[in-house]
């Protein structure tokens, strides 16, 4: 897989993807990453990349030929079809069934929003899609996309050391994850359920698959829901 990241502060990714899952992925050749400056592709001697809002308001709002221009640049060094991907506020909520379906992806383009707004004519005209994290605002899609990015790749085929740990996180099959415990079996007067240390693989399944369904019951019923659905 190949992901490139178009942003204002290319330096804020670093701390992140360079580090754990992702930099291991890089390494095996799973992912190869590329970070992009926004402000490289765009013609103004001071590298602005922002400019007021047509018929006022406040804030300062990204302009759609820098976009443009880094979109048409990186398009080139990918071969194959390409997905763009804005990052905002307006997009659909993103979950673990996205995930799946970007992690299938050869080529992504993720575009970071930031400052109060990006010119509309990004997501008509350029977007394929757009996607948001949450229901809360933060200062520019950067985190946004390091959130993605993670979520994303480690469900690319041999970027987990054990393939069958993806099966048992949460969210899959619409359910949170059970109870995990390791040594000691007991700290101070806490101990670990017995069904977990007796050695009978088949009621230490049936145990948590119980406890995946009172955990998602008690703490997200709306998952459940989906399952009915």
């Amino acid at each position: 897989m190949r992901i490139d990241i178009i942003s204002i502060f290319p330096k804020m990714f670093s701390a992140v993807l360079d580090e754990s899952i992702i930099k291991r992925a890089q390494i095996k050749g799973k992912l190869n990453l590329f970070i992009h400056d926004l402000r490289d592709y765009t013609l103004d001697k001071h590298h602005k990349v922002d400019d007021r809002p047509f018929g006022g308001g406040s804030g300062m709002v990204l302009q759609v030929e820098p976009i443009y221009r880094a979109l048409a640049a990186v398009k080139k060094k990918i071969k194959g079809k390409s997905r763009v991907i804005l990052l905002c506020p307006q997009g659909k909520k993103y979950n673990q069934g996205h995930a799946k379906k970007l992690s299938k992806c050869t080529n992504l383009i993720f575009i970071c929003g930031h400052y109060e707004g990006i010119d509309e004519r990004v997501r008509l005209h350029l977007a394929d899609e757009e996607i948001s994290i949450g229901d809360y605002v933060l200062t520019g899609g950067e985190l946004a996309a390091m959130v993605v990015v993670d979520s994303l790749v480690r469900l690319i085929p041999g970027v987990l050391g054990d393939k069958n740990s993806l099966n048992f996180e949460s969210f899959e099959g619409n359910l949170l994850e059970y109870p995990q415990y390791s040594r000691p079996a007991q700290f101070k007067n806490w101990r670990v359920p017995e069904v977990l240390v007796s050695g009978a693989h088949h009621k230490i399944e049936s145990w948590r698959r119980v406890q995946s369904l009172k955990r998602t019951g008690a703490r997200r019923p709306d998952l459940l829901q989906k399952n009915k659905g």
